[in-house]
Parts: structure tokens; C-alpha cells; sequence
């Protein structure tokens, strides 16, 4: 397997976090999985697939939506979060992106930017132990525009007083990387690697 390659004159590296840093999609689709089944609807891998990065509150509605179910969103979200607690130890870091982010701990800034509630992303990075490398965390309840815009990562490069495109962006979903070609930062799909 390819290492993955840090782009000459980055002064930032910007991570998504689940299926990114945290091998944590198994967990969430049986989370999303239980929780749906639960409130008396069928659970579709193929939806859930393509929703990654984008927030909990706008997944059930977009699921109501596609498929003419009248799943109570507040409802489904703590049932969801209930089985991924439950979970949570089972949690394993994806290693070759987690490398890179040790390696790069004081060398250069660093910041994670995810679609999951900052609680939870907030566990998954403590519980596989790197939640101290970061500079910056933002999630879903930062007050800005999620994925696939791009205002969370230019936040991040204005945070920390940089231009885009001086950011190196890993992501393993399409409105992340679609995110982060919006904003002009360069981009590593993770996928190619892990």
C-alpha cells in the first residue's frame, strides 16, 4: 500500500473524522440500523452510504423524504446514539491516517472538521486516544453550513490565519471531498489508501 503523501508548503492538515481518522461507519450504519428498524421502518445501506458527512437532523428528514416514511427525528437520533455509546469500545483507529496525524502533532496545525455532533466526535477521538493532537475541532453544532459546503474548512484555514489553499484536506465521503474542492484546499481521499 501507497503512503500517503503530504503536499509540499502545507502549513495545515484538516481531517475528517469518521471513516477518516476513526474506523467508526461499521458502528454508525449498525447504530442508524437498530434506531430506524426500531421506529418500524427498513433500513437502507445505500442511502446511509451516500448521507456521510452530512448532520443527523438533516439525515432523517432526507430519509422521510426518499422514502415516504414518518420516522419522529429527535426520536430516532437518541436511539441511534444509544446503540453507538454502547459500542463506542469497540472503536479502532484507521492507522496510515493516523499516523500522519502524529507525525505532524507540533509540526504543523491541525484540525479535525466532521458532520457528527461534537460530543460523539469528541469520544471517538479520545477513546482511540489522539483527541490532544488537534488544534481545532468543529462538528455539527458549530452554527455554519455543513458539508458539502465549504464554510466549515475555510473557518478552519481563517481560524488559523492561513490561506485554502496552504490546507491539505483528507476525506473519505463525497460531500467532504466535494467540501474541501469548494473551498480550494488540496485533497487526499483517504480511500485510495485504507
Amino acid at each position: 500500500m501507497a503512503e500517503i503523501e503530504i503536499y509540499k508548503n502545507v502549513k495545515a492538515l484538516i481531517f475528517d473524522c469518521d471513516g477518516t481518522l476513526v474506523d467508526s461507519m461499521p458502528i454508525h450504519n449498525y447504530s442508524w440500523e437498530t434506531a430506524i428498524k426500531a421506529n418500524g421502518a427498513e433500513f437502507n445501506f445505500d442511502f446511509f452510504d451516500s448521507v456521510k458527512g452530512m448532520k443527523s437532523v438533516d439525515i432523517v428528514p432526507l430519509f422521510n423524504k426518499t422514502f415516504g416514511t414518518n420516522l419522529i427525528t429527535q426520536k430516532v437520533i437518541e436511539a441511534k446514539h444509544r446503540v453507538f455509546y454502547e459500542k463506542l469500545p469497540h472503536l479502532k483507529a484507521i492507522d496510515p491516517v493516523v499516523k500522519i496525524a502524529k507525525d505532524y502533532y507540533k509540526k504543523l496545525l491541525m484540525a479535525v472538521v466532521s458532520g457528527g455532533s461534537g460530543k460523539i466526535v469528541k469520544a471517538e477521538l479520545e477513546t482511540v486516544g489522539i483527541l490532544e493532537l488537534f488544534d481545532l475541532i468543529l462538528t455539527a453544532d458549530d452554527d455554519m453550513k455543513p458539508k458539502p459546503a465549504p464554510d466549515l474548512f475555510l473557518y478552519a484555514a481563517k481560524h488559523f490565519n492561513i490561506s485554502a489553499q496552504d490546507c491539505q484536506v483528507f476525506e473519505d465521503g463525497e460531500l467532504g471531498i466535494e467540501a474541501a474542492i469548494k473551498a480550494g484546499m488540496k485533497i487526499t481521499d483517504v480511500r485510495d489508501y485504507i
